[in-house]
């Protein structure tokens, strides 16, 4: 039992009306679930401009308690409504007029500032009267009453402040009386003089919940409005096609989940006083911490004064020492003026050496005084003040200082970073860049998070991998998954704390591990036409005469060459995944693979293009279309021309220039920032990809029975750029020609 009343005592906050600070008397729920005094929210409504809205959800208008004449004492202590929430009310045109004009083709929308949510919902035309009271919440403030003899003296309704204690209770007109008030409200030859007096209680309220619309007791409970309705309203066109259960259901369904919930919260009550436990401390810590903020900040602040100060000292002294200094020169200045007065200094001395009449000694004394007398005489004439009085060049231009001071502010956590996607990329390592918004606050230094997204499923939420302390705006991630797909992201921090993160980047990894090569321009006949980078990673053709000839000649059999550089590795095994960048402004590359032997032999000499008898794709002459069993070409090559990749029908036709199904059977895609070759020596087949996207665009056959080298055909002007490796270059042995070499 001390329990309970323990238990009884601490609730009492939950009984609280947030607009009186008193406990409940026929609250009403607000449509955000919130509950407020009938009486509370007709003073609220009326504050607004709200007028003939603040109906009776209890069909009880003529309860004296009620009425606008006569108001609870409590009133008047009231919290106002706030004035921006008003303003914003008023903005919108409500309140502005007193109720609603008939006929009115808008009707007013009567909108509540809801005290709790510090929101305002909307209660329709009908204002407070269709709104149903919270008989629920009556009867446990009357029973919070009993059990702690709050107000054991009941005090009548009607009286002036101070109100006295009550007598006499009314049913009908549900409200108590002191003996005065009560005769005064049911005057005699009137029908109120028939109301049968009560013993004062707090306890009117009607037998049932009642539709505030059509005054009939609620029986059903719509899920679609989450609203009680009675018999009438499920007829009416407002709830029609939603889900209506009867009030049973919807009791029994809200009881179970209610008792659900509340034994789960009995039953842990051990981490209900643990998780107290954890706030109490996080409140010691944040009075420690917000301490320790403050005597940062103000020590900060007085090492800010402390430099002000010791600046004004020096500035003041450079006046100081200026001012000294001119205030000389004028002093003396004065002094050689007033010497120049009659009979007195220089101009007396003068006139006494002009009495002298010994004429040798008369020379000798005037000629040092003429000289003195000529510089007075000159000084006069232009006269001008030996120092200015004006101390302009001392002044301060304080502006941005100013500006400064008035911003200082405290340091806000960096903004999410922006990943730049157009040099974030994935090959042999995982290139990642960013950067901060531009009006971002500072990044002492960045976490990256990255993680598979094709990774086999683990329980629990997806584990990132992260790398504290990135310095700059770009990283390195070594070692990916080929064939792989991974999400990064990356965000900021500075004494502040964390920012938020970046948006996600999907990069997928190369299907195949990345080789590392270089071009090796040897082979072919007009090497003086291809210009091959320092770097050995990019090779521009220039055309030539041949070509220019050709171009005039065509029908003359005119012989072009065909120019060619090589990678310098040759591949005998396993999986391999190289990417370059063609320019679309060449005219016509050949990008691809073949056996080293038979590209050795086939440009030793010089093929004629022209000619149907060449065909790079298949390492064969003429006479092997006879042959009855069709063998793996010894050559691999995509067709690149003006911007565009030729895609024939078969492997074999695909990158010839005139290939055998003539130009009907094959189509032209557009050509990628970057192109991939992804050669599968064991099971002898080379893929073409988008090195972007990753997306396959051709698969041919190859003959793998010997070393395999990447090859660079140009016919006329073109140019191809190895894409480098991201990771620096490790020491390698590789295979070219017949002879090793360590590069």
């Amino acid at each position: 039992g001390r329990a309970k009343g323990n238990g009884m005592k601490n609730m009492e906050k939950e009984l609280l009306c947030p607009v009186c600070q008193e406990m409940y008397k026929q609250p009403l729920v607000l449509p955000c679930t919130h509950n407020v005094c009938q009486a509370c929210a007709r003073e609220v409504l009326g504050q607004q401009g709200y007028i003939g809205h603040g109906g009776d959800p209890s069909s009880e208008p003529t309860s004296p308690a009620s009425t606008p004449s006569t108001r609870s004492p409590r009133l008047s202590r009231r919290t106002l409504p706030k004035p921006d929430r008003l303003d914003r009310l008023l903005k919108s045109g409500f309140g502005t007029y007193p109720g609603r004009k008939r006929g009115a083709l808008h009707p007013q929308v009567i909108m509540f500032p809801c005290p709790a949510c510090q929101g305002d919902v909307e209660l329709g035309e009908r204002g407070l009267a269709g709104l149903f009271r919270n008989l629920t919440l009556e009867r446990v403030v009357e029973r919070y009453r009993q059990s702690v003899s709050v107000g054991g003296a009941i005090l009548c309704q009607l009286c002036k402040p101070p109100p006295l204690e009550a007598t006499k209770g009314c049913t009908e007109c549900r409200a108590t009386f002191c003996n005065e008030c009560f005769k005064l409200f049911h005057p005699w030859g009137t029908q109120k003089a028939q109301h049968e007096p009560t013993l004062p209680t707090l306890s009117f309220r009607p037998k049932g919940l009642m539709c505030p619309d059509h005054k009939e007791e609620v029986t059903h409970y719509c899920k679609t409005c989450q609203r009680l309705v009675c018999q009438l309203c499920r007829v009416r066109r407002t709830h029609g096609g939603h889900k209506i259960t009867p009030v049973l259901s919807a009791y029994q369904a809200l009881k179970d989940k209610l008792t659900k919930s509340l034994t789960y919260i009995l039953g842990n009550q051990d981490t209900v006083q643990t998780q107290i436990c954890e706030l109490e401390e996080t409140v010691r810590h944040t009075e420690v911490s917000g301490q320790q903020a403050k005597e940062e900040v103000s020590q900060l602040v007085r090492g800010l004064g402390a430099v002000l100060e010791e600046k004004r000292a020096s500035l003041l002294q450079a006046i100081e020492e200026c001012q000294q200094e001119r205030l000389a020169r004028l002093s003396a200045q004065i002094q050689e003026h007033r010497s120049l007065l009659d009979g007195s200094g220089l101009v007396g001395y003068a006139q006494e050496v002009l009495k002298e009449t010994d004429q040798p000694c008369f020379v000798q004394a005037a000629k040092q005084l003429h000289s003195r007398i000529a510089r007075a005489t000159e000084a006069l004439q232009t006269f001008r003040p030996a120092a200015s009085s004006s101390f302009r060049h001392c002044q301060l231009d304080v502006g941005r200082e100013m500006k400064m001071l008035t911003e200082l502010s405290f340091l806000q956590v960096p903004e999410a970073p922006v990943i730049d996607t157009q040099r974030t990329f994935a090959y042999d390592q995982i290139f990642l860049c960013w950067r901060l918004p531009p009006h971002s606050p500072p990044a002492w230094h960045y976490t990256i998070e990255f993680r598979r997204t094709d990774a086999p499923a683990q329980p629990g939420p997806a584990r990132w991998q992260r790398r504290e302390e990135v310095r700059g705006t770009s990283a390195l991630l070594e070692n990916p998954d080929t064939g792989s797909v991974y999400v990064l992201r990356v965000r900021g921090c500075n004494k502040a704390g964390y920012g938020e993160y970046s948006e996600d980047v999907h990069l997928h990894t190369p299907p195949a591990p990345v080789l590392h090569f270089f071009l090796d321009g040897r082979w072919g006949t007009s090497r003086e036409r291809l210009a091959i980078s320092k770097d050995q990673r990019a090779v521009r053709s220039v055309p030539g005469l041949p070509l220019l000839l050709a171009a005039e000649r065509l029908l003359t059999g005119c012989h072009l060459s065909v120019d060619v550089v090589l990678g310098d590795v040759a591949v005998t095994q396993g999986r391999s995944y190289w990417a370059c960048a063609v320019d679309p402004a060449s005219y016509l590359v050949k990008v691809g693979v073949g056996l080293e032997s038979k590209l050795q032999e086939s440009f030793q000499g010089a093929p004629d293009v022209i000619s149907p008898r060449y065909d790079p794709d298949s390492g064969h002459d003429s006479g092997a279309e006879d042959a009855t069993v069709e063998a793996s070409p010894p050559f691999a090559f995509l067709t690149i021309g003006m911007g565009k990749i030729l895609l024939g029908s078969g492997a074999s036709s695909n990158a010839g220039l005139t290939g055998r199904d003539g130009p009907a059977a094959s189509c032209t895609v557009p050509l990628p920032p970057r192109l991939g070759i992804c050669l599968d020596y064991e099971r002898g087949r080379v893929s073409f990809l988008d090195a972007v996207s990753f997306r396959g665009l051709l698969e041919c056959p190859l003959d793998c029975s010997g070393p395999v080298c990447p090859a660079f055909c140009f016919i006329g002007g073109g140019a191809v750029q190895l894409q480098e490796p991201v990771g620096t270059k490790p020491e390698r042995k590789v295979t070219i020609g017949g002879f090793a070499k360590l590069d």
